[in-house]
Formats: structure tokens, C-alpha cells, sequence
């Protein structure tokens, strides 16, 4: 098993049945994350808080460094001999991510001008490219803008992740892969997605920036 994998078990035994998806799950990100993809992130509430503390730690240092490659440092010398080393030592490789949860503008005018129901799903229309995932939140599984968002990634060929509870919902079949804690009450579900995806985020980080 891997390390982190064995750090979130000793933690919170519960969840060494979800070891296999999330293992996953992170192999499935690190393909996409190779082959030039991004992450997209949907959920509602406090899943949809959960979207942007994913973004928080993939688009930016977690637990590592990351700084930019010297090719990149000297291309920014040779646009500007004085900021150019200053901006190279503040700028830190990311893991492209996104969180469709936070979009106030194109939410509110396509909730009121076309369906509430849909937002999601066109975010991901919009942006979803080839080698992209799409990771939903639901703590019941069967968020309506979810599982339409899910659908629509899997008519553009996305691969797809969900986080949910115990049941699965109708996430569970949607999904290439479904991690579903063990846990029915909201709160509890909730709290188990964060080391979950913390956890991830380790991973992929040590996987693509600890040299």
C-alpha cells in the first residue's frame, strides 16, 4: 500500500475499504495530469467548499516546494532583466484545477436564463477537453446538477471520479471510479472527504514534484 495511503488508515481505519478507489482514483489523475489534462471539481455547499480547498493545494506548494524550471526563470529574465528573477522565486508549478463551484457570474446568468439544474453540466460542456477529469462531490450521491455534470463528461469522453457515502446513490454506477465512505449523515461524510483528498493531493504532488 502506499505510504500516504498507510498514514490515512492509521488515522481513520474506517476507511482502508476505500484504499482500493482512491489508489485509483490517483492513478487515474496522474494519467490525465501526464498527458497535459486538468481537473474539474463540482459539489453543493459544503461539497462545493471542498472543490476549492482541492484547487487550493493542487494549484500551489501543499507539502512540497515547487519551483519553476530554469528554462522557464530565464524566459521570464529575458522579458524583464529586473522582476524576472522576482517573479520566478514567487511562482510555484501548479496541477491545473478548477472548481465550477465558484463562477458566480456565468451561474447566476445561466441559472436564470436557461436551468439552475444544468450549470454544472455546461461548465463542464464548456471546458472539458480530452485527458480532463471531472470529480464530483455528493455526500448522498444523487445531487441532480451532479450527476448531470458526471454525464455530460462521460459523453465528452472525460474520465470521471465521485466522492459520496455509504450508498453510492446513482453516483456509484455513473462514475469510473466511486469512492464511498463508510458513513450516511452529511457531516460525517464530509469529514472523511477531506482526508481523503488530501491525501490524493499529497500523493499527486510527491508523484509529479519531489525530485
Amino acid at each position: 500500500m502506499n505510504q500516504e495511503l498507510e498514514k490515512l488508515v492509521r488515522k481513520y481505519p474506517e476507511l482502508n475499504e476505500c484504499t482500493a478507489d482512491i489508489q485509483y482514483a490517483f492513478e487515474l489523475l496522474t494519467e490525465s495530469y501526464r498527458q497535459e489534462g486538468k481537473l474539474l471539481l463540482c459539489g453543493n455547499g459544503g461539497s462545493a467548499a471542498d472543490c476549492d480547498h482541492i484547487v487550493g493545494e493542487l494549484m500551489k506548494g501543499f507539502t512540497l516546494q515547487r519551483p519553476v524550471d530554469s528554462q522557464f526563470t530565464q524566459k521570464l529574465l529575458d522579458i524583464d532583466q529586473y522582476e524576472g528573477s522576482y517573479m520566478a522565486e514567487h511562482l510555484q508549478q501548479a496541477l491545473p484545477a478548477i472548481s465550477l463551484a465558484n463562477h458566480s457570474a456565468l451561474m447566476t446568468a445561466f441559472s436564470n436564463d436557461v436551468a439552475a439544474d444544468m450549470v454544472f453540466a455546461q461548465q463542464v460542456y464548456g471546458y472539458g477537453q480530452k485527458n480532463d477529469v471531472v470529480i464530483g462531490l455528493s455526500t448522498s450521491g444523487n445531487s441532480n446538477n451532479v450527476l448531470k455534470a458526471l454525464k455530460v463528461a462521460k459523453a465528452k469522453g472525460l474520465i470521471t471520479i465521485g466522492f459520496t457515502g455509504q450508498s453510492g446513490g446513482k453516483m456509484k454506477e455513473l462514475c469510473d471510479v466511486c469512492i464511498c465512505v463508510p458513513w450516511q449523515e452529511t457531516l460525517d461524510i464530509q469529514e472523511r472527504h477531506l482526508p481523503i483528498y488530501h491525501t490524493l493531493c499529497i500523493m499527486l504532488e510527491k508523484e509529479f514534484f519531489q525530485w
